[in-house]
C-alpha cells in the first residue's frame, strides 16, 4: 500500500503499530527530486544518514552522475526503511552552487584560489617551521562528528604519533563527550550498554534531556509505533520545554535549568526508599551503593521540588514508574550534557539502572546518546582526545600496546597528561602557545560559546588556521588556508551510530571541482610530512578507505570496540552490524553486559574515573583499591548550584538547542529548500506569563542579552516553563550580508553570541544551557508569527491565527508499506 505524506508537516509519517516483544514492521520512505521517477534511477548506492546520530540506513539514487534522491533500507535493524526529514531532503546540499571546488590561500588579506600543491605546501612549511621552533605543542587539530571512521583514525595516527601533539579533539566535545565520560565513570569504558531494539521490549521509557522526536526522529517513530500498539510503554520525560515527547509522556518533569542532579537524586531517593533495588545485582556487579544511599537519604521529592521548581507529587509519580518498571529503557542527551553538573547528572541515570539491575536484558538498557552521525567513531579512534581503541592514557601497558600497533616507541605517543579538550585548545590559541590550528568538518565560529571571543582567536595574525570543509563557512572565512572537501555520497567509508551499529557508506558520485575526501587530504599531509615508524617505513601505510578500515581493525582487536569480525563485504547489501563483532560474535553484539560488567577491571578499563566536582583524574592505585574486581561503579553526586544564575539585571535563564529541520550550523540543511523553508530564521521562545510581563506578542522582534553579548529574534510564545528563554543554535551568518559575523547588533542572530565560556569539569563539555539573560521588545511583529515550526517543541501555546504547518513549500514523499 502506498500513501503520499507531507514529511515537513507530518515529519514522523504514518504509524505501523506493534506490541511488546514484536518486530518493528518495515516501512520504506522515499524521496526523489522533482521530475524523477523510480524507473529513471540508474543506480542505488548503499549509505546511511549523516545529519543526526541515529544511523538510518538508506540507498542513494543516482542518475547521470548526480544524486537525485534517497530511499530507506527495509532490511536494516536501525530504521526498517524509515527516513526522517533531514534524511529525505538534506542530500540536496551536495548540489549547492556555492560548494568549495578549489583550495584557497590568504593573500593580502583575501582568500584566493590556488592549486593543491600550493595549499598543501603552505601547511607543510608552517608545520615544519613550528615543530622546529616550538615543538609539537604548537600544533592543534579540531575535527568533527561527521567524517568517516577511516578518516578519524588516520588523523589520530598522524596527530599523535606523527606530530606528537596532545592537542587533538572533535566537536563531539560539544555534544557527546559527557556521554563518553558518564559511561567511563560507571562502567570503566565507553560503549552504549543498550540497543535500539530495547524500544521493542521496554515497558517504561525515560528520556532525560532528550528531545528524541527532533534529534532522532526515526527512533521516535519506533517509540510512537509502540505507543500505538498493544500494551504500550509508559513514558517519563525530563525537559523544560513542551516537546512532542513531553506531550506524549505519562509524566513530564520540567525542572529549572541546572538542577538535573537534584532531580535525579530525589528519584533515586524514592527508588531506594520504596525498596525497588535489585540487591542481588548490586551485590554481585557494583561498588559504591552505600555511598549513594547516604548521599540521597535526605533528597526527598519536597527537597528537590524547592530546587527544581517541579511539583513534589510529579517527582513521586515519576519515581513510581521508574521503580515499578520491569523493563526500563533510559535515554540521555543535550538537556543533561550541556547543562550544569553534566557528567554527574548523566551518571545518576546510570545509577538508576545499576541499582535496579536494568542492564543486559531485552528492554533493559541505557543509551547515553550522541548528537552527530559519527560521534561514536571519533571516540573509538581517539580523534576526540582519548587514545584509540578505548585505551587508557594513564595505563603504560595500554600505551605500549598502541605503540606496538603503530610500530613506534611509546614515548612517541603523548601521554604525560590528559589529552587536551577543545575549549583548552582554543585557550592555548588565545594565549599563543598553539600557533597552528587545523579545523576539519566543523564550524566553531558559530558553534562554540561566546562568539566574539572565538572570532578574535581565529582572527589572530599569529595563529595559522587551516579549514577543511565543503562550504566557505564562517570559520573558513577567517582561515589562512581552505581545503575543499568531498562529503557524504562522494566518498567511501564506515560510520557507527549511537547504539554501536556500523554502516558502510559507498561513493555514489564524484565531488565537485578538485575537492578531495578528508582521508585523501590527511594521507597527502602524512606523505608530505614524511612521518615514519621506528623501522623507517611510512607511519601511515594505507592508501584507500578499505585499507584504512583494515588497519583500524588491528587497532581495535581485543578492545571493547572490536571490529575484527567486520569487512566491507560483510557490511554490503544487508543490515548494519553492532560492535563488538568478532570471531566469537560474528553477527555482532546486541547488548553489552549480558553476563556482568566486562571492561571495568583496573587492567583493562579505559579510565580510572574522575572527581565529579573538580574533574581531577583518579589515580590507578586509588581506582584499584576501590574496584579491584572490576565491577560497575555506583558514583554519588551532591547537587551544587549553577555557576551563573538569574539576577535582577538578568532575570531569565537562557537555554539553546536544536530543531527537527536543521543540523548544527545549517551549512547543509540551510541549503535544502524544504528544510530551510520549514525553519528559515532564528526565533526565541517565551512562556505566556514572561511575554505578558514584558508586553511581548507572538512575532515581536526582541533583543536577548547576557553578559557576553546580544542577539535579536522574533518571539514564539509556547508552553515553555516560566523563567526561561530558548533560542535554537543553528543560525549563523554565512547567508547574511555580514558573512562570518553580524554586520551590526541588529544583525546578530547566533545564539552563541550570548552563551558562557564554562564547561563541565569532568567531560569538559561547554554549558550552553545555563546563561543568565534578559529579553526586551524591540519592535512589533504586525501579527506575523515567528519563523518557528509549529509541528515541534516550538508549537505555539495559543495557535489562533498561526498556520497549522510551517508554511514552507510542501514536499511530497512516499511511504511504501510492504
Amino acid at each position: 500500500m502506498e500513501s503520499s505524506v507531507d514529511r515537513i508537516a507530518q515529519p514522523w509519517g504514518g504509524r505501523t503499530a506493534y506490541g511488546p516483544g514484536g518486530t518493528w514492521p518495515a516501512r520504506v520512505d522515499t524521496y526523489l527530486a522533482e521530475g524523477t521517477t523510480p524507473d529513471e534511477v540508474e543506480r542505488w548506492v548503499q549509505s546511511a544518514s549523516v545529519l543526526h546520530s541515529n544511523g538510518d540506513a538508506m540507498d542513494i539514487a543516482v542518475r547521470a552522475g548526480r544524486i537525485v534522491g534517497v530511499r530507506g533500507r527495509a532490511e536494516d535493524r536501525v530504521n526498517r526503511g524509515r527516513l526522517g526529514p533531514k534524511d529525505l531532503f538534506g542530500w540536496q546540499a551536495n548540489h549547492a552552487t556555492d560548494r568549495l571546488r578549489s583550495p584557497l590561500v590568504r593573500e593580502g588579506g583575501r582568500l584566493v584560489e590556488c592549486d593543491w600543491d600550493t595549499a598543501m605546501n603552505r601547511i607543510v612549511d608552517r608545520s615544519r617551521e613550528l615543530l622546529s621552533a616550538h615543538g609539537p605543542g604548537a600544533i592543534g587539530f579540531y575535527t568533527t562528528g561527521q567524517l568517516f571512521l577511516e578518516e578519524y583514525y588516520t588523523l589520530a595516527v598522524l596527530a599523535r604519533a606523527g606530530i606528537g601533539t596532545n592537542h587533538l579533539d572533535g566537536n563531539t566535545r560539544l555534544c557527546t563527550s559527557t556521554a563518553a565520560e558518564a559511561l567511563k565513570e560507571s562502567f570503566g569504558c565507553d560503549g552504549q550498554p543498550g540497543s535500539y531494539t530495547d524500544v521493542d521490549h521496554a515497558d517504561t521509557i525515560a528520556l532525560f534531556g532528550h528531545n528524541m522526536a527532533e534529534t532522532q526522529p526515526v527512533l521516535w517513530m519506533r517509540v510512537l509505533d509502540r505507543l500505538e500498539g498493544e500494551d504500550p510503554p509508559r513514558l517519563v520525560c525530563v525537559d523544560p520545554r513542551p516537546t512532542v515527547v513531553a506531550r506524549r509522556a505519562d509524566v513530564h518533569l520540567a525542572p529549572r535549568v541546572g538542577t538535573n542532579v537534584a532531580l535525579l537524586n530525589a528519584l533515586l531517593h524514592e527508588v531506594i526508599r520504596r525498596d525497588r533495588v535489585d540487591s542481588g545485582f548490586v551485590e554481585s556487579h557494583t561498588v559504591g551503593f552505600d555511598e549513594l544511599s547516604r548521599q540521597v537519604a535526605e533528597c526527598t521529592p519536597a527537597w528537590a521540588s524547592a530546587i527544581c521548581d517541579v511539583p513534589a507529587s510529579a517527582i513521586t509519580e515519576a519515581a513510581e514508574l521508574l521503580g515499578g518498571a520491569e523493563r526500563l529503557l533510559s535515554t540521555v542527551l543535550q538537556g543533561f550534557y550541556q547543562s550544569h553538573q553534566a557528567t554527574a547528572a548523566a551518571v545518576q541515570v546510570n545509577n538508576l539502572h545499576l541499582i535496579r539491575g536494568m542492564l543486559g536484558r531485552p528492554g533493559c538498557g541505557v543509551l547515553q546518546m550522541n548528537g552527530q552521525p559519527t560521534a561514536q567513531n571519533t571516540r573509538e579512534t581517539g580523534a576526540n582526545g582519548d587514545l584509540p581503541g578505548f585505551r587508557n592514557w594513564q595505563n603504560d601497558q595500554h600505551v605500549a600496546d598502541l605503540a606496538r600497533v603503530w610500530n613506534v616507541e611509546p614515548s612517541a605517543i603523548p601521554h604525560y597528561a590528559p589529552p587536551t579538550p577543545a575549549m583548552q585548545i582554543f585557550r592555548y590559541a588565545e594565549q599563543g602557545s598553539v600557533r597552528m590550528l587545523w579545523v576539519s568538518g566543523t564550524n566553531p565560529a558559530v558553534s562554540l560559546p561566546e562568539l566574539s571571543r572565538i572570532r578574535a582567536i581565529l582572527g589572530q595574525e599569529r595563529l595559522f588556521t587551516v579549514v577543511q570543509d565543503i562550504f566557505l563557512t564562517e570559520t573558513a572565512q577567517l582561515a589562512d588556508v581552505v581545503l575543499p572537501a568531498a562529503t557524504w555520497g562522494e566518498k567511501t567509508g564506515t560510520f557507527t551510530n549511537a547504539d554501536r551499529t556500523v554502516h558502510l557508506s559507498e561513493k555514489a558520485v564524484d565531488p565537485p571541482g578538485s575537492a578531495r575526501s578528508d582521508l585523501d587530504v590527511f594521507l597527502d599531509y602524512a606523505r608530505r610530512m614524511d612521518f615514519r615508524n621506528r623501522d623507517g617505513g611510512p607511519l601511515v601505510s594505507w592508501h584507500t578507505p578499505e585499507q584504512a578500515f583494515e588497519a583500524w581493525k588491528r587497532c581495535s582487536a581485543g578492545r571493547p570496540c572490536d571490529y575484527t569480525g567486520l569487512t566491507y563485504d560483510k557490511l554490503r547489501g544487508g543490515s548494519g552490524i553492532q560492535w563488538p563483532c568478532t570471531e566469537d560474535a560474528p553477527e555482532g553484539t546486541e547488548r553489552l553486559y549480558t553476563e556482568g560488567i566486562s571492561w571495568a577491571h583496573p587492567d583493562v578499563c579505559e579510565s580510572y574515573g574522575k572527581d565529579l566536582v573538580t574533574g581531577a583524574s583518579v589515580e590507578a592505585v586509588e581506582y584499584r583499591s576501590l574496584n579491584p574486581d572490576g565491577k560497575a561503579v555506583v558514583k554519588a553526586a551532591e547537587y551544587l548550584p549553577p555557576h551563573e544564575d538569574s539576577s535582577e539585571e538578568y532575570p531569565l535563564q537562557l537555554t539553546t538547542g536544536r530543531t527537527l529541520y536543521h543540523f548544527h550550523t545549517r551549512t547543509k540543511t540551510g541549503r535544502a529548500p524544504q528544510l530551510d523553508a520549514a525553519a528559515p530564521d532564528v526565533w526565541a521562545e517565551l512562556s505566556p506569563a514572561e511575554a505578558a510581563a514584558r508586553d511581548i506578542q507572538e512575532g515581536d522582534l526582541a533583543r536577548i542579552t547576557t553578559a557576553r553579548g546580544t542577539l535579536q529574534a522574533r518571539v514564539r510564545i509556547t508552553g515553555i516553563r516560566d523563567g526561561l528563554v530558548f533560542v535554537p543554535f543553528h543560525y549563523g551568518y554565512w547567508d547574511t550580508p555580514g558573512g562570518h559575523r553580524p554586520a551590526s547588533e541588529a544583525e546578530a542572530r547566533a545564539a552563541n553570541e550570548t552563551t558562557v565560556t564554562d564547561w563541565d569539569p569532568v567531560s569538559k563539555q561547554p554549558l550552553y544551557k545555563t546563561a543568565a539573560a534578559r529579553i526586551e521588545r524591540v519592535a512589533g511583529g504586525d501579527g506575523t508569527p515567528a519563523p518557528a515550526p509549529t509541528t515541534t517543541a516550538s508549537a505555539p501555546s495559543a495557535p489562533d491565527g498561526i498556520p497549522a504547518t510551517t508554511g514552507g513549500p510542501r514536499a511530497r514523499t512516499t511511504e511504501e508499506r510492504p
